[in-house]
């Protein structure tokens, strides 16, 4: 059975959700843009086998929104705590995308961690100037940044459907009459509809998957990928040489766009820079696009059995 917590300590505000047993405990942590949520398509499988906790980041879902809060640091510390006064022993550690930017943190500079599972995390591709090159940042990171900058819209999740870099990779011919016609879609659902996740008939499930939670998410967290700060100016090459227990690195598939853009989460070059830093990893690899337990949910179970 699912049960939902809040956890408070000192400043400290952390929602998740808990399926309970006497198994060994996993952590997920999610990507930007959604929440806890987004792994609730695996929750019951995992449960098999490990005590799952998925918790929700800072500035996503019921946790804290705080933007002086929203780095890796605030936020792995924050997690810290709740594992040791909440877990109450160690932890598999599984971080998607900018979740994965956290769990190595987390397992770089504790204890706490026995098993580092990696879901296509942005090692390197999504710091300093690097990033300006990457589709998160021309993507959400920038339509952040622009919504919190502009009066006239009030709706996150509609401001970014109308204005994601997804767009651009329709035909040009049609293009402006596909946007017109699934942004007025999308319009009428959230009027109708403005507490669930967005729905847009014939949008890609893979796509849509990205508006979990997006509800609660706070555009200030992709202002700190905007302008660099999520990192508090910590290279990434530091976190990743001082993990030292056994790794997983969960690849999906590496396209570069004609402009030069990096339409995946990191190049070949970067995860070579990760398998060169981490002792003890093990790379997988999945043909598929960045959220892969949505995308792949078999194989990502499959990946996740009889660790040792």
């Amino acid at each position: 059975m699912i049960s939902k917590h809040i956890y408070k300590k000192q400043g400290i505000e952390l929602n998740y959700f808990e399926i309970r047993n006497n198994l060994q405990p996993i952590i997920l942590i999610h990507a930007q843009g959604v929440d806890a949520t987004s792994f609730e398509n695996v929750w019951e499988h995992l449960s098999k086998q490990y005590h799952v906790y998925s918790i929700d980041c800072y500035g996503h879902g019921a946790s804290l929104h705080n933007a002086k809060q929203y780095n890796v640091e605030d936020i792995s510390k924050a997690m810290i705590c709740l594992i040791e006064d909440v877990v109450k022993e160690k932890v598999y550690l599984l971080g998607h995308s900018s979740g994965g930017l956290i769990a190595a943190y987390i397992a770089s500079k504790t204890e706490l961690c026995s098993y580092l599972i990696l879901e296509d995390p942005p090692f390197f591709s999504s710091q300093g100037e690097r990033r300006k090159s990457s589709y998160n940042y021309i993507d959400l990171s920038t339509v952040c940044h622009n919504f919190i900058n502009q009066s006239e819209s009030k709706d996150f999740v509609l401001y970014y459907f109308s204005n994601q870099y997804a767009w651009n990779l329709f035909p040009e011919k049609s293009r402006e009459k596909i946007k017109e016609k699934m942004i007025a879609m999308a319009s009428k659902y959230r009027k109708k509809h403005p507490d669930r996740n967005l729905k847009v008939m014939f949008w890609p499930k893979a796509a849509l998957s990205g508006f979990q939670g997006m509800n609660k998410y706070d555009p200030m967290f992709g202002e700190a990928f905007f302008n660099d700060s999520f990192h508090n100016e910590i290279p990434h090459e530091d976190i990743l040489k001082n993990i030292k227990c056994k790794t997983i690195f969960m690849k999906a598939r590496t396209n570069i766009g004609e402009d030069g853009i990096l339409m995946a989460a990191l190049s070949e070059e970067d995860l070579k820079r990760v398998s060169e830093l981490i002792a003890d990893l093990q790379i997988v690899r999945f043909d598929c696009g960045h959220g892969i337990h949505i995308e792949k949910p078999k194989e990502f179970i499959e990946c996740l059995a009889n660790l040792e």
